[in-house]
């Protein structure tokens, strides 16, 4: 099972059940599934997830706008648009936003999976032109315990946006080895998402 968080965020939840069936098919971890505006910025505070699957239109409306907004102030997370309607007048309407994609209903896996390995490569390249990831000595000062010189290689690696696969591809290690590494840095800056590792790092340099 991947190591990257997805919330679902979809008012029918004969919809929701099968977006979860499908990334659980192609190796990604669902954080929730949720289906009004309440509870997804419930979702998003209690357990803030790597990308957001996040339904344009919930029932009452420009909701799912409402929670782009609200992601973009508050956790800096990528988010793909769920929508079944792909017309200029709707993609207008939410441009705004910035979401990192769009994925139109009905889809298949394999799109669903391009949409967020693409979404997750796209925003990690705005934060990485915002954002220079200090040194080892650096981080280490500020945390209790250390990290090892392969547990910041790792983070190095999380940076740049890629899967536990391209991470094990690139180091020429097992992805249970990436795997094993990823939860003893989520331990070391006491957090539980790439994202939240991510933004760990970015607060602990701002002191």
């Amino acid at each position: 099972m991947s190591e990257i968080n997805v919330l679902i965020v979809e008012d029918e939840p004969m919809v929701a059940e099968d977006i979860a069936e499908a990334l659980n098919n192609i190796d990604f971890k669902v954080s929730a599934v949720v289906y009004t505006e309440k509870a997804a910025l419930e979702a998003l505070k209690n357990n803030t997830p790597d990308i957001v699957l996040l339904d344009i239109n919930l029932k009452k409306g420009n909701e799912g706008m409402h929670i782009a907004e609200e992601i973009n102030r508050r956790y800096q997370i990528p988010f793909v648009y769920l929508t079944a309607y792909s017309d200029k007048a709707t993609l207008e309407m939410v441009q705004h936003t910035d979401p990192s994609g769009y994925l139109v209903k009905p889809f298949t896996e394999k799109g669903l999976f391009a949409s967020l390995q693409l979404a997750l490569l796209t925003h990690g390249k705005k934060v990485k032109a915002s954002f220079t990831m200090p040194e080892l000595t650096k981080i280490n000062q500020k945390i209790p315990t250390p990290l090892s010189d392969r547990e910041y290689e790792l983070l190095q690696k999380i940076f740049d946006g890629l899967t536990s696969k391209e991470i094990s591809n690139s180091l020429f290690i097992s992805v249970s080895t990436v795997k094993t590494h990823i939860r003893n840095i989520y331990l070391k800056l006491d957090v539980y998402s790439r994202t939240a590792a991510l933004a760990k790092v970015r607060e602990l340099m701002a002191f």
